[in-house]
């Protein structure tokens, strides 16, 4: 008799203009997605959070694939509504979840994330656990950006955060020249 898996996770795919995204659910949340070549991290980031797990493919697990498909084809506010469990520390959960409220077609900086989590002091670590984020795109860690308002860190490289701001209606300002203090 075959033993029942007890962490079965369902995964999808989808292609998209910055590339193949891997949908991971537990058959009624979104637990992690992440763009094809980062499967080390993303392996990582499981196995620290389920143990033993097995991936089994799903077509459009929970209805995050289809949110997704809908972001990616204009409607920038699809994701709003689809259920996440991220895992991760207390705090890590408190910014997930404030990334959550920063509206599509806007950004915030670090530090301002820091003060709406009531740690005004703390922008790196809100950074850190930023860099973190196990659900790109819905949990939407690219509309974090420098206090210079210019494109800082993303896991998943600046020309998909460059992508997924201008997809979503963000004017961009582009890096300033290093300052010269002479």
């Amino acid at each position: 008799m075959a033993e029942k898996f007890r962490n079965l996770l369902y995964a999808d795919r989808i292609d998209s203009p910055i590339g193949t995204l891997l949908i991971i659910s537990d058959g009624a949340q979104l637990c992690a997605l992440d763009y094809r070549g980062y499967d080390h991290r993303m392996n990582a980031f499981l196995a620290a959070r389920y143990g033993e797990y097995r991936l089994t493919d799903a077509d459009d697990p929970g209805g995050a694939s289809s949110a997704v498909r809908a972001y990616l084809a204009g409607d920038i506010r699809a994701l709003d509504a689809v259920a996440v469990d991220a895992g991760g520390t207390p705090f890590q959960a408190r910014v997930w979840a404030e990334l959550r409220r920063i509206p599509a077609g806007t950004t915030i900086t670090y530090g301002e994330l820091a003060r709406r989590l009531g740690q005004p002091s703390a922008s790196r670590a809100v950074g850190h656990a930023n860099s973190l984020n196990p659900v790109a795109i819905v949990v939407p860690c690219h509309r974090v950006i420098g206090a210079d308002a210019t494109l800082t860190g993303y896991a998943g490289g600046l020309d998909r955060k460059r992508w997924l701001l201008q997809h979503e209606g963000v004017q961009l300002r582009e890096s300033q020249p290093p300052r010269s203090d002479g």
